[in-house]
């Protein structure tokens, strides 16, 4: 296996910070500043994209879109799990410091739909990289949510045009939990 200790110094960088970046669940009420969260959707764009298709879309939600999609939520948690799961859910939600949702173009093309999905989810994996290089933790969620019926019009997404990716959330952490991969050799399988 190659050694990544003869790598440049901006190539290690890139692999530390994709090995050290985590989900984060908890986060301090502060919230980061809006010039490095643009400077971290500038650089989603960057993902690769098969025919340049760009179909990614941005929406970064202020606090009352947060309020609509939280409620939206505790109405879907209360419908399955009850109010008190419901209450404790929204109040959880409310606590975020900033919300980002994803979407992608739908396409009349199946295969190039799922092109654009794939692309779209590099984009989030660029977002999250890049908030992460400022300091600024997250947690990209796909939940139930993002699938209702209400949740793109609460947006302001094109409902006929668009369907959502995900839900991410972020702020500066309050921890940076602890993880492990399993070994490359477990996963890896080399064939003539």
């Amino acid at each position: 296996m190659p050694s990544t200790t003869n790598c440049s110094p901006a190539t290690q960088t890139v692999l530390d910070a994709l090995r050290a970046r985590r989900t984060i669940h908890d986060f301090l009420a502060d919230v980061p500043p809006r010039e490095a969260v643009l400077a971290a959707i500038d650089a989603a764009r960057w993902a690769p994209n098969h025919r340049l298709t760009e179909p990614w879309r941005f929406y970064l939600l202020g606090a009352e879109t947060a309020e609509r999609i939280s409620l939206l939520n505790a109405a879907l948690v209360s419908r399955k799990s009850g109010e008190e799961a419901a209450a404790a859910k929204l109040r959880r939600w409310r606590a975020m410091p900033g919300w980002l949702a994803v979407t992608c173009a739908k396409s009349a093309d199946a295969p190039r739909e799922q092109e654009d999905y794939a692309a779209c989810c590099c984009a989030v994996q660029n977002l999250l990289l890049g908030l992460w290089a400022a300091g600024i933790g997250s947690k990209w969620s796909t939940g139930k949510v993002i699938r209702e019926a209400g949740f793109l019009e609460a947006i302001g997404a094109d409902a006929s045009q668009e369907f959502c990716v995900g839900l991410v959330w972020y702020g500066y952490p309050q921890t940076v939990p602890a993880q492990q991969r399993v070994p490359l050799t477990q996963l890896l399988h080399e064939r003539p």
